[in-house]
């Protein structure tokens, strides 16, 4: 794990193809794809987990629902405690981070559920340079986000490409068109993409863990009714055959 980049990892809030204008880009999480829920957790323990926490889920479930064996998740994913039945806490103290940044990383359990996935997708997409930030980016689709763009030495970086737009009194203003690449990173775009996409699986995921188990449920609760429909419409005709 890059311990720098872990420090800094997601830090306040919460690319494929860059955004367009900040527009919203569709994604549709499949919970029923563990390796792409497992990649997904490989990369917010490395990358996100130094700063957030995501306090409503314990390791040990964690390992359960992604067909993870203990000594894989022990010796991969849990690097800031040695119990399986702890949770997904981040070592970093809230009121340090407070004090050295001016707000407390925000706990990263239900955020897809806030937010939902469409615009987690769409957001880690969407970071670019912004020389008049502190951390030197920011983002279409969270306007003057303090959290900076842990995932840049996957992406590259991006460029916003501004258009003119007239308002009120024949004012223009610079609105961003596009954000183009800046400089190549170590994943391609479609690679970063998928990289993204495994993400925010994993963090839909930590918004409903039960929902693994629910889909399954739901299957067998309609097959049962339709056996059910099938028996109460034979003793509905049993019933009914000598009234008339």
């Amino acid at each position: 794990m890059r311990v720098a980049a872990a420090v800094l990892a997601c830090l306040f809030a919460l690319p494929g193809p860059a955004a367009v204008g900040g527009a919203i880009m569709d994604y549709d999480a499949d919970l029923s794809d563990p390796a792409s829920l497992q990649r997904g957790a490989r990369v917010f323990v490395n990358y996100c987990q130094g700063c957030h926490s995501a306090a409503f889920m314990r390791y040990n479930r964690l390992g359960r629902d992604l067909g993870i064996p203990e000594k894989v998740l022990t010796a991969n994913l849990m690097f800031g405690t040695d119990k399986p039945g702890d949770t997904m806490t981040s070592a970093m103290d809230p009121r340090q981070a407070e004090k050295w940044f001016g707000v407390a990383p925000p706990d990263l359990s239900v955020t897809a559920r806030a937010r939902g996935a469409d615009w987690l997708y769409s957001y880690f997409l969407s970071f670019y340079r912004d020389p008049s930030r502190p951390t030197g980016v920011n983002n279409l689709q969270f306007k003057d986000v303090a959290m900076p763009h842990v995932l840049w030495e996957q992406q590259g970086w991006l460029r916003a490409v501004y258009r003119e737009e007239g308002g009120a009194g024949g004012r223009f203003t610079q609105e961003i068109d596009r954000l183009e690449p800046e400089t190549q990173g170590l994943l391609g775009e479609e690679e970063y993409a998928r990289l993204v996409a495994d993400l925010v699986n994993f963090l839909v995921y930590l918004g409903e863990p039960v929902k693994l188990k629910r889909y399954t449920i739901g299957i067998w609760v309609i097959v049962y009714l339709f056996i059910l429909l099938f028996i109460v419409y034979l003793l509905k005709k049993e019933y009914w055959k000598d009234v008339h």
